[in-house]
């Protein structure tokens, strides 16, 4: 089985912008077809981490009809996060771009990560801490690490997640020979 997190890329927004800020829905359409583009040309891609390199400011308009929107049309099947990003300002554009959209976004800045617009329910955090501390988890890991947790419980925690964006999921082959399903975390 080929590990799902050997299958990201860094790409710069700024490439496939005209300038250094993103203003409107207008400008943020033109620039998600040419990221969609680029993603439908690398179809092995799983993880995209779109870096904020030189993109000095954006709106919240065009925040949600670029990677928010990206995001929510591959949930479930490919993931995109935000790295080299630190301006209060732009992630409070880019989390309120993406709570409108009802789509969660991670925001990476080295090894930590945080989620911003839609959080997970209280009944799920524990499951996605769990799961963004390594690459990819298993049902079965979580419910080990848990004291009173069956694995029917933590399976239905992370496939809650990765119905609402906030995980990848893969089909692997268990160790009895069923189907069992290894989630990956988006970054």
């Amino acid at each position: 089985m080929k590990l799902l997190n050997e299958t990201s890329m860094v790409i710069g927004l700024r490439e496939f912008m005209d300038n250094d800020q993103g203003w409107g829905r207008t400008q943020g359409r033109e620039v998600y077809q040419r990221l969609l583009g680029f993603v439908e040309a690398n179809p092995g891609q799983i993880v995209f981490k779109i870096s904020m390199k030189g993109v000095k400011r954006v709106d919240i308009s065009f925040a949600s009809e670029t990677l928010v929107e990206l995001a929510k049309r591959y949930r479930g099947l490919k993931g995109f996060c935000i790295v080299d990003m630190s301006d209060a300002d732009m992630i409070e554009n880019w989390a309120a771009a993406a709570e409108r959209k009802g789509q969660p976004l991670f925001l990476w800045n080295g090894e930590e990560c945080r989620v911003i617009g839609v959080e997970p329910s209280q009944g799920n955090r524990e499951a996605l801490q769990f799961a963004m501390t390594r690459p990819n988890v298993r049902a079965a890991e979580f419910a080990e690490a848990v004291p009173g947790m069956s694995i029917a419980n933590a399976s239905t925690k992370f496939k809650q997640l990765w119905e609402r964006g906030f995980l990848l999921r893969r089909e692997s082959v268990a160790d009895t020979g069923g189907v069992e399903f290894v989630y990956q975390r988006i970054g």
